[in-house]
Formats: C-alpha cells, structure tokens, sequence
C-alpha cells in the first residue's frame, strides 16, 4: 500500500535500520538514529541498486515520488540514475570531465530523438568511451586519447560500433565548444583513422516457400503467446523492432483500425500511421485479453511497466531454428518491402509505410494524406497474401 503524510510522521526507529514501501521502487529508510530518508531501489543491468533522493521533511512524498519517476523515466531510456545523479554534482561541483559533460551534452540530445536511438548512443558511451575518457577534463582530451578508443574497438572487430562511437563523441566536443568548455574538437582531425566499414544487409527471408515456412513456425511458436503475437505483428506491420516492443495501447484505435506512433518515437521524429488488417486486428485483440490492463502492449516478462527487451524477437527465431544469417527481427522490413514491390505496389506507398524518410518537406506532408487510403489497401493485401503463403504446400 503507498505511503501517507501519517504513516512517514507515526515511523519510529528501531533496533535497526528498516524501510518502508512506497510504490515502484520508492521506499522511506528509517535508521536507528530516527531520521528519514528516501530511497529509490531499481534494477539495473540485472544488478540491484539504490539511489538517494533526500531527507524527510525536506523533501516531501509528492517531491520525491516526482524524483522517482524521472529516474524511471531515465531507466526507460537505459540510463543509470544512479550514475545520473553523480554526473549532475560532478557539474553542479565544476568538475567538467569528459564523462561530466557528455552526460550533459545527452540530456539535451534525448530530447530530440526516439527512445530507441538515445538508448543505443547512451550505452555505447557508457560500454566503450567513459572506461577510457570519462574521468579525463574535457579541455585534456585530444586526438591520440580519442584515436586509442577507436583503434580498441576495432582490434575487437568492431568496425562498425567504432563508426559510430567516433560520431558520438564528435557531437559531445561539438557541444563542449558550443559551451565554452573547450575551444577545439579534435575528432575532425580523425579522419581516415577508421577504414571504411562494410554495409551490413539485414539477415531476411524474401522467397514465397521460405516466408510460408516461416509463418508456419511461428503459428506452431512454443514458448511465450505474447512472444508468438509480436512475431505475427511483426510480419504484419514490418516496424521496426523498437517500435514493435516499446508499442502502448493508448497508440491503437481499433475503431479506426489505426496504430498511431507517436513522432518521440519514431527514428526521423514523425508520427507513424499503420493501417490495420483484419489479421493485425485479431492479433491485438488476442493480446488485449493478455497485457490490455497495462501500458505495453509487450511487457517485459519482469516487469509489466518496462518494455519487452530487445533480444525477445531474435530470441525466438533462433529457437525456431533460423540463424542470425537466415532471420532476424529487422528482417521482417526487408522481406516486406522486397514483396510488395514484386506485388506492384507503388514504391511511393511502400517506403512511406516503412517510415523512410523524405527529402523534401513538402512532398513528405502531401504523402502523408495522399497515400493513406492506397496503403490501407496495401496493408490488407499484404495480410492476404502471408494467409495464402502459410496454406500454400
């Protein structure tokens, strides 16, 4: 039961330190010294923690359920609170290392993109740049610190991520500039210091045999009915993973038979329509009767208030059988778009329904009205057409 103004006055101490439940993860800490402090207790990389979030009275219940639910709100986007808040003081105290000002730097950033994408940069600043550079001044580092980063990385084989590491900290020094906190950004003087890095093609299945199989695998699914629908909504819709899991109820209107994905969401930062089939429809109806009291319509197996994780849809392909060089979560997209195009489809109504971005503003704003009725169209054909596949023998 959540706290109340007379149950934080009536708690006295004891013979030793207790604590009292709140609600997610907030608790009140009474030591035997009888004073009051709050507490936040979290899990992080499948690691408990707990954060401080002041002294009773001073901060009082509805202030600190507020300070709470921003560091669930940081927890959602994968950043730890804890190592948050520690950042914030780092500041606050004029201590502008490097990890300081990135973190700053990223408060800002997050803003302004999905919660996917702030997500993936976040942890790669915390899995490879603040190990090496996060305790250093930001007016100290220089090329050959930022130079041992990237070289690590690729020595790893991971050509790629040292791409885009090398991307991610160029936008921090740009905005230690832009803050007068150094007068230089040394990551122009990087280039070339990376090879190019190959394109990587998204592992899919776009052959009619292979995509029936598919559709047969999942129907015959074993594991979790809310990992089986995801998979279905998957083929049906082709968004894009992050989407898919991180999709909310208050995002379907079944009478218009719409899923209206908020532009924080997405990954060019518009709002997303998919049309609905009949199919789409009666798999999210399955799921209403599963997760439609909470937010997610795919929770996490943990946690209902936390989105299913990323690994969930890959997961159970590879225990379908299909290797990561055969299918994978995004591969739904590819095999969509490669359809649907041999299909006849406008490539116009294809592209705008995989929520690619378009150059000219204009246009983009005319193809968001002018091609909703084709792609509802479209959208059913497509459902159609995976029903035909899964019975073909």
């Amino acid at each position: 039961m959540p706290l109340t103004v007379k149950a934080i006055e009536k708690a006295k101490p004891k013979g030793k330190l207790y604590r009292i439940a709140d609600s997610y993860g907030l608790c009140l800490e009474v030591p035997t010294s009888g004073s009051k402090r709050w507490r936040y207790r979290y899990r992080f990389e499948n690691k408990a923690k707990m954060v401080s979030l002041g002294i009773w009275p001073e901060v009082k219940l509805a202030e600190a359920r507020d300070i709470r639910d921003e560091m669930r709100r940081l927890l959602r986007k994968g950043i730890d609170p804890a190592a948050y808040k520690k950042s914030k003081q780092a500041i606050a105290e004029g201590k502008d290392c490097f990890e300081a000002v990135a973190r700053e730097w990223f408060a800002r950033f997050q803003q302004n993109c999905s919660e996917n994408t702030a997500g993936r940069k976040w942890r790669r600043l915390e899995s490879h740049v603040f190990p090496l550079l996060g305790d250093i001044p930001i007016e100290k580092v220089d090329a050959p610190q930022i130079r041992r980063v990237l070289l690590r990385l690729e020595s790893f084989g991971k050509l790629h991520t040292g791409h885009r590491v090398k991307n991610i900290i160029g936008e921090v020094m740009r905005y230690a500039v832009a803050m007068g906190f150094v007068v230089h950004n040394p990551v122009p003087d990087l280039a070339g210091v990376l090879p190019a890095a190959k394109e990587i093609h998204r592992a899919t299945i776009t052959d009619s045999k292979g995509i029936g199989g598919l559709l047969r695998s999942i129907d015959e699914y074993q594991g979790s009915p809310v990992t089986r629908c995801a998979l279905k909504l998957a083929a049906l819709t082709f968004v894009r993973p992050g989407e898919l899991r991180h999709a909310e109820w208050a995002e379907i209107d079944f009478e218009k038979k719409e899923w209206r994905i908020p532009a924080e969401k997405m990954k060019m930062k518009r709002q997303h329509i998919i049309s609905l089939s009949r199919q789409a429809i009666a798999v999210f109806k399955e799921m209403e009767l599963v997760t439609g009291y909470g937010r997610y319509i795919f929770p996490s197996e943990r946690s209902k208030d936390r989105a299913m994780s990323n690994n969930t849809v890959n997961a159970a392909l590879r225990r379908m059988g299909y290797t990561k060089e055969e299918m994978t979560g995004h591969g739904f997209r590819s095999m969509a778009s490669t359809n649907l195009n041999e299909m006849g489809f406008h490539p116009d109504q294809i592209e705008r329904q995989l929520a690619h971005v378009e150059g000219n503003k204009v246009r983009a704003a005319y193809n968001h009205a002018e091609y909703l009725a084709e792609r509802k169209k479209m959208m059913q054909e497509w459902a159609d057409y995976l029903d035909d596949l899964k019975t073909r023998k």
